[in-house]
């Protein structure tokens, strides 16, 4: 019990003035790992307090990743690394070029008392519900992308309220959560509206949309754009067994099917941004030079990286959309 003091009238909260003093004896060498702190119920009889004030204190500690619980046991110390001040749960559906720029510009801005512990569901239902599960209340802060996964709102739910943090994608179901977002039905077709003067050169638009990752918003938004403007259009789900016909446009989100339509353009001796265009989903600095130059609709990772952490540092509770840009190039 020596390793806990409480003062009256010290202008700190109580449960602050318990996480100060396990911290001071961790850093003194009192406190090491593996060992057993006192219990909540010793901590409330010695120093005549709430059970509510002690289990503040221990569960910040333990979300902090400094002090872990074993059921009917007690708390024991974890890790020594007290100036770990929060540890963030992040969730992403893949890591591919563009989101690793969300990514790294999210650790540059978070801060250096910060750990990240970066996760993978792979737009699978089972694995998202199991990662959730797994680090429910062993953590500060939980940032999710939730993609179109069905059923996610609803285990999203189960995590603190107040530490949840919505990434990339959002809908209805999870507006009580603060968010960085991309609208991608207002983005594409917004970008195409942009980019509709060199549109009109073109006989056809057609969208590569497979369905399983691709948000429903570009489907949306370009379907939109095609019916406002009277262009000709086609929505297929693959590229596979397909004949470029000129004068066509195709507007891709997945990078696979950007190869698939650049090696059979070549195949078929077709010259891009004349005989067919493309428009790029998500700007890669490999854009700017494939096939001298792919036009791309795309937000900017880096800075949605930026805001999310100024979002945690500062406590804001905000849904931003995230801004997007039309880039036009060779392609089209």
């Amino acid at each position: 019990m020596k390793i806990i003091s409480i003062q009256n009238n010290l202008g700190i909260p109580k449960y602050k003035q318990i996480i100060l003093s396990i911290e001071k004896a961790i850093d003194e060498g009192h406190l090491k790992k593996e060992e057993r702190l006192p219990s909540i119920n010793k901590v409330c009889l010695e120093f005549s307090l709430s059970r509510d004030t002690v289990l503040q204190a221990y569960e910040e500690l333990k979300k902090r990743g400094i002090i872990y619980a074993i059921l009917g046991k007690g708390y024991y110390i974890k890790s020594t690394e007290v100036s770990i001040k929060q540890r963030i749960f992040l969730l992403f559906e893949e890591l591919n070029i563009f989101k690793e720029d969300l990514y790294n510009s999210f650790l540059e801005n978070i801060g250096k008392d910060v750990q990240v512990d970066i996760f993978f569901h792979h737009f699978n239902l089972q694995v998202f519900q199991k990662l959730i599960n797994d680090s429910n209340g062993n953590y500060t802060k939980y940032i999710i992308m939730p993609t179109n996964l069905i059923g996610a709102a609803a285990i999203i739910e189960t995590l603190p309220v107040n530490d949840v943090y919505i990434l990339d994608q959002t809908n209805p179901e999870l507006n009580s959560f603060p968010a960085v977002y991309q609208n991608h039905k207002k983005d594409i077709y917004e970008g195409l509206v942009k980019g509709k003067s060199r549109l009109n050169k073109y006989e056809k638009l057609i969208m590569i949309f497979p369905g399983f990752r691709e948000p429903l918003g570009m489907k949306i938004g370009f379907e939109n754009f095609c019916s406002n403007f009277e262009f000709n259009f086609e929505i297929i789900t693959e590229f596979k067994n397909r004949e470029i016909n000129k004068g066509e446009v195709y507007v891709i989100p997945s990078d696979r099917d950007l190869v698939r339509v650049i090696e059979k353009a070549n195949l078929q001796d077709l010259k891009l941004g004349s005989d067919f265009g493309i428009i790029s989903y998500n700007e890669t600095p490999l854009k700017k030079i494939v096939a001298n130059g792919i036009t791309t609709i795309s937000t900017n990772f880096e800075a949605m990286g930026k805001i999310l952490a100024q979002m945690i540092l500062k406590g804001k509770k905000e849904q931003i959309e995230n801004k997007s840009a039309l880039i036009i190039r060779n392609s089209l």
